[in-house]
């Protein structure tokens, strides 16, 4: 899991293109939530410090949490403006979310290779046989 987070937040700090697989995603979703459940207990320990840390890393992850949403949107072969649909209130955010959610298309599209592919012939692993 965190060397998904790391590969957002380290390789792709501000990559906008290209795709990014479920596994991705989610997996730096999770770990950016543990971490700021982290600061938020240290806000009450650290008082000023801890809310200074909070904000520090909220700016710093905003970035890689943006481009990562739309390399998400891209492997479902939706244009990264989709990120706007969020905006719209109550159905704006399900809506989205089912996007984030949704399994990538398969082979080529618009926005390059399929990463599931790439991974199984560079690394050999892959959570489908093809």
């Amino acid at each position: 899991m965190i060397n998904w987070y790391l590969k957002v937040v380290r390789d792709n700090y501000a990559n906008f293109s290209g795709r990014a697989r479920r596994a991705e995603f989610w997996n730096f979703i999770i770990c950016n939530i543990v971490i700021t459940l982290l600061l938020s207990l240290l806000i009450f320990i650290l008082d000023d410090t801890g809310i200074t840390m909070y904000i520090a890393y909220a700016l710093v992850t905003f970035l890689p949490l943006v481009a990562a949403t739309v390399r998400r949107l891209h492997d479902t072969n939706k244009s990264g403006l989709y990120i706007l649909v969020g905006f719209i209130p109550v159905v704006g955010g399900i809506w989205l979310l089912i996007l984030l959610a949704a399994d990538g298309n398969y082979g080529p599209n618009n926005y390059g290779p399929d990463p599931k592919i790439e991974d199984y012939y560079t690394n050999g692993i892959s959570t489908k046989q093809y």
